[in-house]
């Protein structure tokens, strides 16, 4: 893929790849873009954008609240609670550097008290 003058490979699991096929087959999709417009388009940032607004009223969330980017930040968060790997993370995310993953794992004041608490240095 690319993004940002970036190439970056994109892994996808095996179960979501099957999927992907399954649903390529059934579609009758041989080549080209797997998800499209009404009009034959490939869906982009701006439609999966439109999208999200229509859900977020559906679900009295608010439309500010909500960016396509949110799936990146929480794959980065749900990766790295997991594997404990920033330097993975950032390679999976194609970041040149570290720093730049950290934003995307960056802990809230308060889990940083629940964690200094769980050590249990006062006694």
């Amino acid at each position: 893929m690319n993004c940002k003058g970036k190439q970056r490979t994109v892994f996808i699991p095996k179960k979501l790849r099957k999927m992907l096929l399954d649903y390529c087959e059934t579609a009758g999709i041989v080549s080209g873009s797997v998800f499209v417009t009404k009009r034959g388009n490939p869906v982009n940032r701006s439609n999966i954008w439109k999208e999200l607004r229509a859900i977020c009223a559906a679900a009295h969330v608010e439309p500010h609240k909500v960016f396509p980017h949110n799936f990146r930040h929480l794959f980065a968060v749900s990766y790295y609670r997991m594997a404990k790997d920033v330097a993975k993370l950032a390679d999976l995310l194609g970041h040149a550097s570290i720093d730049t993953t950290r934003i995307y794992i960056m802990e809230s004041g308060a889990e940083h008290e629940r964690q200094m608490e769980k050590l249990g240095l006062v006694v």
